[in-house]
């Protein structure tokens, strides 16, 4: 696989280089490390900050959602791998405003134990923290082990409610109720095509022969489900749905926000086409599709494939996703 890339050690810090200089004003580094960002506002006295992270590869996922209405710094890993305890440490005490600091991250080991002894240091600077993991992965784990499941493209719902309360002033307990609440009511199904090619090997992060597929399989390459021949977009689409659906529980009446998301090298034309059979699929069940969102929105390099994640909604969720929010990324003005 040819990559358009230098050395492979100096991959993520010459990445991290190029967002900041693309994007000047929008985010400044803590201190000297490239891998801690933080919203160039940050801190903003008296709001929560909202501290997220996790390995590189799979932009716009992690770094790419810092900013007004999201969240307040990320803290970097290398491919693939857990940023460490004192990067998240120095996250939290640049964008700890006095209201205290929500982590919201994915469900991840390596993740998982740096941000809980990053906790622990913050608790000796007397910084109040919060802790909501992402575990929307509907294939990872069934619904009744659903707080063991990986956090995939789902947490985009988490980080956007959470930012949307942070910003309006909400308390630290609010806005982890708010971002725990979004987290239970979102399911995600992916399904790859080919694998992703790690820049650090040059090797494949699983083997996928030609003409098959995967459905269920994780952005790190974790196993799927289901494996066998390509199918066709829309059973595919009725694939990911349908396990979404009986997830959820869904039934006539209820009302949902969908992210039909690209795993990196699967082309928007081809998202669209999958979001048809979707929204088809939900209709027909008499579900009321009230947010859409198709594009990249987590990715795992050049992994091509794709995931479908639906949040259910109500009044109070709906309110906080259509409220403003902006990053690098991602720009969205009050619906």
């Amino acid at each position: 696989m040819k990559k358009i890339i230098n050395e492979p050690g100096k991959f993520v810090d010459e990445m991290v280089q190029g967002i900041l200089l693309a994007h000047p004003g929008a985010l400044r580094t803590v201190g000297d490390d490239l891998r801690i960002l933080a919203r160039a506002d940050a801190p903003v006295s008296g709001k929560v900050g909202i501290v997220t992270g996790g390995g590189s590869g799979h932009l716009p996922l992690f770094k790419g959602y810092v900013g007004p209405g999201l969240c307040s710094a990320v803290a970097i890993g290398n491919v693939f791998s857990s940023p460490s305890s004192q990067q998240v440490f120095e996250a939290t005490k640049a964008v700890d405003g006095g209201a205290g600091v929500l982590y919201l991250y994915g469900n991840y080991g390596g993740d998982v134990l740096n941000f809980d002894l990053a906790c622990d240091l913050a608790e000796l600077e007397d910084i109040e923290t919060r802790t909501v993991l992402g575990r929307d992965d509907v294939a990872s784990q069934p619904r009744e082990r659903a707080d063991d499941r990986r956090g995939v493209a789902g947490i985009f719902f988490a980080y956007k409610a959470a930012g949307a309360a942070a910003e309006r002033g909400d308390s630290l307990d609010e806005v982890a109720r708010i971002a725990e609440d979004v987290v239970v009511n979102t399911a995600t199904m992916g399904i790859g095509i080919s694998p992703t090619i790690l820049p650090t090997t040059g090797k494949a992060s699983f083997d996928l022969p030609d003409g098959e597929m995967e459905i269920g399989i994780g952005i790190h390459g974790e196993p799927g489900i289901h494996r066998g021949p390509l199918e066709t977009a829309d059973q595919i689409a009725d694939r990911l749905v349908g396990a979404i659906i009986d997830d959820l529980s869904l039934a006539d009446g209820d009302r949902v926000a969908v992210l039909v998301n690209g795993l990196g090298a699967t082309p928007l034309e081809e998202l669209y086409v999958l979001y048809r059979r979707v929204d088809e699929v939900l209709r027909g069940r008499g579900v009321e599709i009230e947010r859409t969102y198709v594009g990249e929105y987590a990715t795992s390099l050049e992994m091509a494939g794709a995931s479908v994640s639906v949040l259910r909604l109500d009044d109070a969720r709906l309110e906080l996703l259509n409220a403003p929010a902006q990053s690098p990324f991602f720009r969205e003005v009050s619906a």
